[in-house]
């Protein structure tokens, strides 16, 4: 984001949030570290990048919103507020400290079994939690799973599907991803989420966290290409790569990796 652009969301939050400086994002989003001033506390602000907030409708975004504000789980980094500033769509959730899973894993390599089984439950407890109430994630990855002194919590549902089928399973026209645009980190998405199928359900959830699970154990995503395109067709059309070929001890009856 410019800072032309930050000054402008800035001007729009006015005295609700001082924004400290910029954490980074991704073809999504800019995310902001800020501070609350009403309550002296750090949060996170999340807006969705001009090229996403073209394509939503404020009234849409605050729906889904709240859909995802009513996630309260000890696994799920939970939504604060959100709005419209600048003419871009955010959200604010809290500031985590600790790790994302991709520092973990850069700092560390590798991670031993019973670390990854742990991480993996955690995971896997937040989503069943979400899908059960008819959210459906998009973006499961190792920057959206935090450590903290033990803890695993997954960040950034607010720019999560709702599961909102009809009895038919056909998806409803009032979810926020149409036809054409695939929301996601091209390593970990599900062939039906990386084609924009709008009936991408649950289960690209349960492909995103497969791969993070061969992940953990091998340092590496089952697919890195060289460019989003490649990674894509490695998804639609490769075999997975066995795990045992860049893990040995997988081979093992009782595997300690």
């Amino acid at each position: 984001m410019t800072d032309r652009l930050r000054d402008q969301l800035q001007a729009a939050l006015g005295d609700t949030y001082t924004l400290e400086r910029e954490l980074g994002g991704g073809g999504m989003s800019r995310v902001f570290l800020a501070e609350e001033r009403a309550l002296g506390r750090r949060v996170v602000i999340k807006v969705l990048a001009p090229e996403q907030a073209a394509d939503v409708s404020a009234e849409r975004f605050a729906r889904e919103i709240r859909l995802t504000a009513q996630l309260q789980h000890p696994q799920i980094v939970p939504v604060h507020a959100a709005g419209e500033a600048a003419g871009f769509p955010y959200y604010a959730m809290p500031c985590v400290e600790g790790e994302s899973l991709r520092d973990h894993l850069a700092r560390t390599g590798p991670l031993a079994a019973g670390e990854a089984i742990g991480i993996l439950r955690d995971v896997a407890k937040a989503l069943s939690f979400a899908h059960e109430r008819g959210v459906v994630h998009r973006d499961i990855k190792p920057g959206n799973v935090l450590l903290t002194g033990g803890s695993v919590t997954v960040a950034d549902f607010g720019i999560g599907k709702p599961l909102a089928m009809s009895a038919t399973g056909a998806a409803s026209p009032e979810t926020l991803t149409q036809r054409g645009l695939a929301l996601g980190t091209p390593a970990y998405m599900a062939p039906e989420q990386a084609t924009g199928d709008p009936t991408t359900d649950h289960r690209a959830d349960l492909y995103a966290l497969g791969a993070l699970a061969y992940e953990m154990p091998t340092g590496a995503p089952p697919f890195a290409g060289r460019s989003m395109h490649e990674t894509t067709a490695a998804h639609l059309s490769t075999p997975v790569p066995p795990i045992a070929g860049r893990v040995p001890t997988c081979r093992r009856p009782s595997p300690t990796w």
